[in-house]
């Protein structure tokens, strides 16, 4: 199973915000913590959805060293987020 690196990002006084690295423009939000967990799954997989549509190469997954080593990286908490089976083989 595929899984890739989601960066969770909170300023004072504004909402959870994700973004994925390896998926530049793939970003949601979310008012509690578990909100924006659960919206990255399904942004990813609307996105990867749309990429392959598209006909767009899907990215490797990167190595957290390298996502990490990019200055504006480095606030951020990285988790995972699997992607769907059906868009892993499509």
């Amino acid at each position: 199973m595929a899984s890739y690196i989601a960066l969770l990002r909170k300023q004072p006084g504004s909402d959870y915000g994700v973004d994925f690295p390896d998926f530049p423009g793939c970003i949601t939000v979310g008012r509690t913590l578990e909100k924006a967990r659960r919206t990255a799954s399904e942004v990813l997989a609307f996105h990867v959805d749309g990429m392959r549509e598209d006909g767009e190469a899907m990215p490797p997954p990167s190595f957290w060293d390298t996502i990490m080593a990019n200055p504006w990286n480095h606030d951020a908490i990285a988790f995972l987020v699997e992607l769907p089976e059906t868009l892993q083989s499509a």
